[in-house]
């Protein structure tokens, strides 16, 4: 896969009781288009009120457990982009942590470790047992267990620190997620989190429509979504930043491998596979809607979300 990594081509940043939106490290994608913009600028506002869409469980976490267990050994080697997303949030943390942290879907256990090189007595949980046994194998330090977001199995308000990195957008109940984070956060607590939302791999869907191939989407929620959540279970809300995050890849075959190689390709339904012809017709489509020849860009929309508990 090709680690060609371009970052950040457009940063939106919301400040609560602010309305200034603030863009840096901006990069041109060739995939963007006036509606997508106007879209993203209205989604990544942050308002007193949200939408009250509900989330439909659409992906069993038994699958999607069962996805990121068999892409364990290789996860390391090919999530380059997830390591520069978690980087950016663990980089929005103090220098320092103190007390306990918990990492939610921890993967392999790098960025838990990382967390107790920061001070913290850290804890990762991930529903993956194939990640899980990696991490275990790999450091000694951080605790890792096998354990849900949806049901934490720690006591009230344990944690000083809480973070996650492109893992919750798997969970089938964002306001569970929410509740369970604001559950066993201190008092005085920050989580900081990394999700995935609605809008990423917008050029693979317009590929698939332009070449006439059934879409294989994985539901997200949107970033208004996962504020509602998180607002309704009374933790304060003090930092909203959304980043577009490209990877870009040689060929339609090293780009749909490194959505699938690193787990993250359940859908919720079987999909057909995709034969050689319907390939090339993806391939070509891709191309033109981009406007590129050589290298082919995913985007990765992400919120970075600043929760305090008080």
């Amino acid at each position: 896969m090709d680690a060609n990594l371009t970052m950040l081509y457009s940063e939106h940043s919301q400040q609560m009781h602010s309305k200034e939106m603030v863009n840096s490290n901006e990069v041109a994608n060739p995939c963007n288009n006036g509606d997508e913009n106007s879209e993203s600028k209205r989604e990544n506002t942050v308002k007193g009120v949200f939408s009250a869409t509900a989330i439909k469980p659409c992906i069993s976490e038994e699958a999607v457990a069962s996805r990121f267990s068999k892409a364990a050994s290789k996860y390391n080697h090919l999530a380059n982009i997830q390591k520069i997303i978690a980087r950016t949030a663990i980089d929005n943390l103090p220098r320092r942590l103190t007390e306990e942290a918990l990492d939610i879907g921890c993967a392999t256990g790098t960025h838990t470790q990382t967390l107790c090189e920061m001070g913290a007595n850290t804890t990762g949980i991930d529903i993956a047992e194939g990640m899980l046994a990696h991490a275990k194998a790999t450091y000694a330090l951080p605790a890792f267990v096998h354990a849900s977001a949806l049901n934490l199995p720690f006591s009230d308000e344990r944690f000083s620190t809480v973070f996650s990195s492109m893992a919750l957008q798997w969970v089938s109940d964002p306001r569970k997620a929410a509740s369970q984070i604001s559950r066993v956060l201190k008092k005085g607590g920050i989580a900081e989190l990394a999700i995935m939302v609605d809008g990423s791999f917008g050029e693979l869907k317009r590929a698939r429509e332009i070449a006439q191939l059934p879409q294989a989407n994985t539901p997200m929620p949107s970033s208004n979504q996962w504020c509602e959540a998180f607002t309704q279970t009374g933790l304060r809300l003090s930092r909203v930043i959304v980043k577009d995050y490209v990877d870009s890849h040689s060929n339609i075959m090293a780009l749909l491998r490194s959505v699938k190689g690193v787990g993250a390709g359940e859908t919720g339904r079987k999909q057909p596979l995709l034969t050689r012809h319907d390939l090339n017709k993806l391939d070509m489509a891709y191309r033109n809607i981009c406007g590129v020849k050589d290298k082919l860009p995913l985007t990765y929309r992400v919120g970075h979300y600043r929760l305090e508990k008080r």
